[in-house]
């Protein structure tokens, strides 16, 4: 905007919700505006970091309660998020939305009912919502993370009227929660934990028996592992992880970077 407007425009094009929409703002030497509200110029912006319009200032999408966490952009438009500079999402090969859309077909969600059982950002929920899921039950326990979905455009609003009423997104730990769910109750699920080091209780038998139980005989279960360096970590946590779901009572192959597993 401040090149355009040194050249002498008084008019912007482009998006201010990473690539979600388009539109004009107009310029002027002090301000801008935008669908008829005026802002002024930002400080000087840091690099990798996405701003909001907090009604005073534009400050930046990150917060340290315990942990950084930040909104981070990406080359594809929807962000990614880090937790003391760890990267959340896969981005370098695609948008994180195309890599959940590949993860979320391996459990055909159409017309199903769906666990959730970290949302992170929900994109698994919105791939879900764009492919004709019936309800998906999503869980995510940092209220950091919350908040970031909350400041996100790419995240599916639950309130949202176009998804009518089928996302239900809840602030609690799936790990505690999940024993309220009803045995057999689920037709399909997704679980995206965070890293084994961090959330080994999300990689624990007793938490696979649980999804076992709430799965319905045939249902289908993706487990996101991410491909851990076996030389450095010396384990083969995808195996790990396969042998786990089978004793649990699945099926289970390696598939992208993670498990699909199948509720026998």
């Amino acid at each position: 905007m401040l090149a355009a407007c040194g050249a002498g425009a008084v008019e912007w094009n482009g998006s201010l919700d990473l690539g979600r929409s388009h539109g004009d703002a107009l310029l002027h030497a002090d301000r801008w505006q935008w669908k008829g509200q005026d802002y002024p110029y930002p400080h000087k912006l840091k690099d990798r970091t996405i701003y909001y319009w907090d009604g005073d200032e534009f400050a930046p999408v990150s917060r340290f309660s315990g942990s950084l966490i930040k909104l981070v952009p990406t080359e594809w438009g929807a962000p990614t998020f880090e937790i003391d500079g760890i990267k959340m999402l896969p981005t370098s090969k695609e948008s994180p939305v195309e890599d959940a859309r590949r993860k979320v077909a391996l459990v055909e969600p159409r017309g199903k009912v769906l666990l959730d059982t970290c949302g992170g950002l929900g994109y698994f929920a919105a791939c879900c919502l764009e492919a004709g899921v019936t309800r998906i039950r999503s869980f995510e326990k940092n209220p950091d993370v919350l908040w970031l979905r909350q400041l996100n455009p790419w995240s599916p609003d639950p309130d949202d009227s176009a998804y009518g009423g089928r996302l239900e997104l809840t602030h609690a730990d799936v790990q505690q929660i999940i024993a309220q769910i009803e045995d057999a109750s689920v037709d399909a699920a997704l679980h995206d934990p965070p890293r084994f080091g961090i959330a080994g209780e999300l990689y624990s038998q007793a938490f696979y028996d649980q999804l076992a139980r709430v799965l319905r005989r045939g249902g289908r279960l993706f487990h996101y592992t991410g491909s851990p360096n076996k030389l450095t970590s010396d384990r083969d946590v995808p195996r790990e992880v396969a042998k786990r779901l089978e004793k649990a009572g699945f099926k289970a192959q390696l598939a992208l970077d993670g498990v699909l597993a199948t509720r026998r």
